[in-house]
């Protein structure tokens, strides 16, 4: 595919690669911003509140193309599995330990080329799969448990927090097919409006509470302006230019970036281990983007051999 595109589309390609991978840096420092919040409301109050606010400030900026029927119909497959991610990982997580549902959640980097190769029976590029391979093994070593701290076997908020890597996998791979070039605020507003929707019906079923601290307030409106409608605005328009799995790819480099961030706070101290796994999943997003990129203009120059050659024989 690469070896057919122009100059420009690759250039683009690049940029929506990188402009992801400034959004995973954001997600990544807010981990703590979400962490402390939790501390002052439960999970579907925080979650209701976050979407609504980025889903009133994309509607005022993408006017009528929320009404849309295309935006409202693919807006509101995604907002599903938008909302399962972070209902399975939230529930999960009261369930297992932090390190297990951190390491679970980014199996999705497992998922996603699978989920495209069973729904659109798109296989993967060489240098992609083993950017993923080196991205899961990274994200095994920086967030595995430690020996001992809990017996083997999937319990249940393991179970549902895998559940959340599927979830997460469905949406990068769909938000690939439907990603307009054009005008993504209409899509990504429908589904702010969904998972705000979803989280406030939620609520009637789980203990509720909230304190109205700077904190939480604060965490509410950076969350839902910039981590919700920005990001994931940022996230469609690079994933309409680049393939869903690079982009799981670079997606698992948020626990690097959320450890960075801890460790900058003084929240925590990484080991051998963390570096290790850093390591590699760094260089996995390297191997799956400049790779895709070499593997391309390898393939271009066998092919212009080829008919240089079919060419030579034909004279």
């Amino acid at each position: 595919m690469d070896g057919g595109a122009t100059r420009a589309e690759r250039v683009q390609r690049l940029q929506a690669d990188g402009a992801l991978a400034l959004i995973t840096v954001f997600w990544g420092v807010t981990f703590v911003v979400v962490k402390d919040a939790l501390g002052y409301g439960d999970p579907f109050s925080f979650l209701a509140l976050r979407f609504l606010v980025g889903a009133l400030v994309l509607s005022a900026l993408a006017g009528r193309q929320v009404l849309q029927p295309r935006n409202l119909r693919n807006g509101a497959v995604l907002a599903l599995f938008l909302f399962a991610g972070f209902a399975l990982q939230t529930v999960g997580l009261t369930l297992t330990t932090p390190s297990r549902s951190a390491f679970i959640t980014g199996m999705s980097v497992v998922f996603v080329p699978l989920l495209s190769l069973l729904l659109f029976k798109r296989v993967p590029k060489p240098t992609s799969l083993l950017g993923v391979v080196l991205a899961a093994v990274g994200l095994y070593f920086l967030t595995r448990p430690e020996v001992g701290a809990q017996e083997g076997g999937l319990a249940r908020g393991d179970l549902l927090t895998l559940g959340c890597a599927v979830a997460y996998a469905g949406h990068i791979t769909l938000t690939e097919r439907y990603a307009p070039k054009e005008g993504v605020t209409g899509l990504v507003a429908v589904q702010l409006w969904g998972v705000a929707l979803l989280s406030a019906l939620s609520l009637p079923f789980v203990e509720r509470r909230v304190e109205w601290t700077p904190s939480f307030v604060g965490a509410v409106l950076v969350c839902g302006v910039l981590a919700s409608a920005v990001a994931i605005s940022v996230q469609t328009w690079g994933q309409a230019r680049t393939t869903a799995v690079r982009a799981a790819v670079i997606y698992s480099m948020e626990p690097v970036f959320a450890a960075a961030y801890s460790v900058a706070l003084g929240y925590e101290v990484l080991g051998a281990r963390e570096w290790a796994g850093g390591s590699l999943i760094l260089l996995g997003v390297l191997v799956s983007d400049v790779g895709a990129a070499a593997w391309g203009w390898w393939r271009a120059r066998a092919g212009l051999h080829s008919s240089q050659a079919g060419g030579a024989e034909n004279h």
